[in-house]
């Protein structure tokens, strides 16, 4: 059975280029363009794995994967973020414990900083769901 990859981005090229990847490599591509549509999906397709974007409108990637990974049944989902915002940057300021006493949440299974390699992205897919 195919594997279902959502990607989440509010750049058309760049939900296709990652559509294109995923078909290209046996996956079935799911599209969204901001947080608020990729939950509509998530609830109602149940994606194998999430690629997204971390600066969008209505409903940041920041916001939606806060509510992933808090989530009893949508924690399990691999996510692998995909953004211009450096990986370090990403990890000090969304993932640790804030002043705002919300809870520490876990690192995004994957990592990578626009402009992505195809291959790379490939590579990281494969390996979060073989």
């Amino acid at each position: 059975m195919k594997r279902k990859v959502l990607t989440v981005d509010d750049e058309y090229q760049a939900r296709e280029i990652v559509a294109t990847l995923l078909e290209e490599n046996g996956y079935i591509p799911l599209r969204a363009k901001n947080g608020k549509e990729a939950l509509k999906i998530i609830k109602e397709e149940a994606p194998d794995l999430i690629v997204l974007d971390v600066l969008m409108p209505e409903k940041s990637g920041i916001k939606l994967y806060r509510e992933l990974k808090t989530s009893e049944t949508l924690k399990k989902i691999p996510v692998v973020i995909c953004s211009g915002i450096a990986r370090r940057t990403f990890l000090r300021t969304h993932i640790a414990p804030s002043n705002r006493g919300q809870e520490k949440i876990v690192e995004p299974e994957g990592y990578m900083e626009k402009p992505v390699s195809p291959d790379a992205l490939a590579k990281i897919i494969k390996k979060l769901l073989d």
